[in-house]
């Protein structure tokens, strides 16, 4: 008796050969030619071939000749090896099952060679995801995210999970998102720095979040989400940021060791990953000022870089064949309140670089209640607002830092991807709230 086996459709090895299979999918493409068809069905592990053949099963051929494109269909019938076809075997369909039939017309291609424009696929996000070279986005934004668990578990850290939200701004400024809360307001969660700040009081020493940021920042550019998702690290015991570049340097390696391993994804986006190498090169602010001076491009003193700047000096270093780079010892006044002072100018602050465009952003924090309390109000901001987050401060908190790695722009920078919409599967901008 005949096995009837059910699985994806490229799981099908030459074992299944003669056999009775039962397969399911969408329905990419058919060409009719008549008396013969071939319809190409894809699931999430590829595609495969159902050969109909009208003088075999004018039933089955007739159902699959006349079933939309993108309607999902389940097949049974007989797998046999065929040099012809793309998988190097067919199925000849005895039965079939319409699961769901597409509307037509579709409001996007999936195989089509004319290229839909960006808003439209984010219309129809549903669609574009079917694409093979969408989903391979996804599936390495999926491994380097395990890659991230993986390896700071590995260096001790626990994962957390703090409010998104909360009672006042996480780092100061009006670009937060107000939400009523019952009989007040509040507030969509910037960043979790407040809390993770906060969890270093507790004795929790190394934590991280997978996080996600809401900014009402008016920016409507190819680098910019106002919902995004980042890496959040803090760490307790330090003496320096020095050991808080390091975590994160060893992080970016790992999460782009996963992602080069990811050859069938690659294969599809024709992208090929050339592992960087530790330590990355740390830039002062001063020595980046310099190397810009150089080209003619002038920053006053004080300014963080600008995106020119930014992809200037990130030219600079790709001369020098280096990728991944940190600028150091930031003004003070360019940095968030709660970044540790280095002397009366500068600050304990730093980025990651990668080819001109910030992947993170970190410091060693103030961990002295008189020194934090004291930043707050230099900055202009209302020390009320900060209670609950200052009490954690006065009963015990260890010298600490960390940064905030976003996830989008790392995968914008690893698959040279040029609109950072294309790297979360429903981006939320300036304009866009759906789907």
């Amino acid at each position: 008796m005949d096995q009837i086996r059910s699985h994806y459709s490229t799981d099908v090895t030459s074992d299944q050969f003669g056999k009775i299979i039962s397969v399911a999918g969408w329905v990419e493409d058919i060409r009719n030619l008549g008396s013969l068809a071939f319809i190409i069905l894809r699931d999430k592990k590829g595609t495969l071939q159902v050969t109909g053949l009208k003088k075999v099963n004018a039933s089955a051929f007739e159902t699959l000749v006349s079933t939309p494109r993108e309607s999902v269909v389940r097949v049974k019938g007989l797998c046999q090896k065929s040099d012809k076809a793309r998988n190097g075997y067919e199925v000849l369909p005895e039965e079939v099952s319409i699961l769901s039939s597409a509307e037509t017309p579709l409001p996007l291609g999936i195989v089509d060679k004319v290229e839909s424009e960006l808003e439209t696929r984010l219309d129809n996000r549903f669609i574009d995801l079917r694409k093979s070279e969408v989903q391979a986005i996804f599936t390495i934004r999926s491994a380097v995210l395990g890659a991230a668990h993986q390896t700071l578990r590995s260096l001790g850290f626990s994962e957390v999970h703090t409010p998104k939200i909360i009672g006042s701004s996480s780092e100061g400024g009006t670009d937060v998102f107000r939400v009523r809360y019952f009989e007040k307001d509040a507030y969509l969660a910037q960043s979790p720095q407040l809390y993770k700040q906060m969890l270093m009081a507790t004795g929790m020493d190394k934590v991280y979040e997978i996080a996600w940021y809401f900014r009402a920042e008016q920016h409507n550019t190819r680098r910019h989400l106002n919902e995004s998702t980042a890496v959040d690290v803090e760490m307790a015991f330090i003496n320096s940021e020095e050991e808080v570049m390091q975590v994160l340097e060893t992080l970016v390696k790992g999460m782009w060791e996963a992602a080069s391993k990811q050859t069938e994804a690659l294969k599809i986006l024709g992208k090929d990953i050339n592992v960087p190498s530790l330590p990355f090169r740390r830039v002062p602010y001063d020595e980046a000022l310099r190397l810009l001076e150089k080209r003619d491009i002038h920053v006053e003193w004080g300014n963080d870089l600008g995106t020119e700047e930014e992809r200037i000096l990130g030219e600079i270093m790709k001369e020098e064949q280096c990728d991944f780079y940190f600028i150091t010892r930031y003004p003070l006044q360019a940095k968030p309140f709660y970044t540790m002072p280095e002397g009366e100018k500068y600050s304990r602050g730093f980025d990651l670089e990668c080819k001109g465009i910030e992947l993170a952003s970190g410091s060693q924090r103030i961990h002295q209640v008189d020194l934090l309390e004291s930043r707050i109000k230099e900055c202009g901001l209302n020390i009320d607002e900060f209670s609950s987050y200052l009490k954690g401060f006065r009963y015990g908190m260890p010298p600490h830092g960390g940064f905030g790695f976003g996830i989008e722009r790392f995968m914008m920078e690893l698959l040279d991807i040029n609109n950072i919409r294309e790297c979360i599967l429903f981006p939320r901008d300036r304009t866009r709230v759906s789907p």
